[in-house]
Order: C-alpha cells, then sequence, then structure tokens
C-alpha cells in the first residue's frame, strides 16, 4: 500500500510525521501542499477520509483566519474554497493511503494508519 504525506517542512510537527514516515519502512510520496496546493476535489476526497467536517481541518490560529474568516459563519463549500485559496490553513501532517487518511498529530496517530 502506497502513502502520501500533505508536508510543510517548515512545521515540526510535519517534520516527525515524515521521520515516523521514513522509519516505518513503508513506500511513500510526499507532497509539498503549499507548493503543490491541493484543488477543491483532492481536498473533499481527503476530508471524506479523514470523516472530518471542513473546519476539522483548519488551522484557527493562522493569522489569516482570525484577520479574514474568524466568527464567520461559512459553509462547507465556503471553507473548502478558503483553505484551497489559503493551503496555509490546511491542518498538517496529513498521512493517507488509498482507504483512509489521518492527521498526525501528535505523530503517533500516524501508527494507526500504518
Amino acid at each position: 500500500m502506497k502513502y502520501t504525506i500533505y508536508h510543510n517542512a517548515r512545521c515540526k510537527k510535519s517534520r516527525e510525521g515524515l521521520e515516523l514516515l521514513k522509519n516505518s519502512g513503508k513506500e511513500f510520496v510526499i507532497r509539498e501542499y503549499l507548493k503543490d496546493p491541493l484543488s477543491a476535489n483532492e481536498l473533499e476526497q481527503l476530508l471524506a477520509k479523514l470523516s472530518y467536517p471542513p473546519i476539522q481541518l483548519v488551522r484557527t490560529g493562522e493569522k489569516v483566519w482570525k484577520d479574514n474568516y474568524k466568527g464567520k459563519d461559512l459553509s462547507e463549500d465556503e471553507l473548502i474554497h478558503i483553505m484551497v485559496e489559503n493551503p496555509k490553513l490546511i491542518e498538517r501532517p496529513i498521512i493517507e493511503n488509498d482507504k483512509n487518511a489521518v492527521v498526525g498529530r501528535p505523530a503517533t496517530e500516524i501508527d494507526k494508519l500504518l
């Protein structure tokens, strides 16, 4: 089974997740989602694998969220669009395989997928 890690190299938790994947011996690819953003369709598929509503994947502590979206009544489609336009708002790291996905916070969550 092949794995994908949605990774931000500047994030300590994301680097921890990547290290865990490397040490697992599993085959995986790295997608630096800030450089190669997800489409709305890809994000919807990822949310389905996570069994998350969109708001659960939003990093609400980010300045762009606080300045532009905090306190607004946003639909799921609007939240997906906001994350596509502002990939920095997507929680990280996310690790997926063909059937499931997890957010690696804490990194031990990744073990559930492996």
